[in-house]
């Protein structure tokens, strides 16, 4: 179907290099030409100012779960005026004992053109969830709240 392609670069920046000293910081290169500079999580000696691969993941599967509801809802003819979400993600110890981000809930907040019925929008979420491609593509428990 398609490809998707991103170079990640890391260049060691200390001596010596130890677990205590080397810089997690690195770069996201993009197809397009973006270029996204990253760390590690902060618990991990990443950067705090920096986005890291557990924030990414969460991002990915809120702007999946978007852009696939921005889709159905186009389809449907229904008008679209906002869409925010303040996603968050929940690492912890998966069913094999191993750290992964395990749940993931959306809070997706949307704005329409006119009034949408409840049962509607329940719809159009539990289609964009099984329709995303990156949530059809990971383990993590999805929840989604709208607000």
């Amino acid at each position: 179907m398609s490809k998707h392609r991103v170079t990640v670069r890391w260049q060691r920046t200390a001596e010596p290099f130890t677990y205590a000293t080397y810089s997690r910081t690195h770069r996201w290169h993009f197809a397009g030409g973006t270029e996204v500079e990253a760390s590690a999580a902060p618990a991990y000696r990443g950067d705090p100012a920096l986005p890291d691969p557990e924030e990414a993941l969460v991002a990915s599967l809120s702007s999946c779960h978007m852009l696939t509801f921005l889709a159905i809802a186009a389809r449907a003819g229904i008008t679209v005026d906002a869409y925010e979400d303040d996603a968050e993600g929940t690492m912890s110890k998966n069913a094999d004992g191993r750290l992964a981000v395990t749940r993931v809930v959306l809070r997706p907040r949307i704005t329409f053109g006119s009034e949408v019925a409840e049962d509607d929008l329940a719809w159009m979420h539990e289609q964009a969830h099984e329709e995303c491609f990156i949530a059809n593509s990971v383990r993590t428990e999805m929840v989604i709240e709208p607000r």
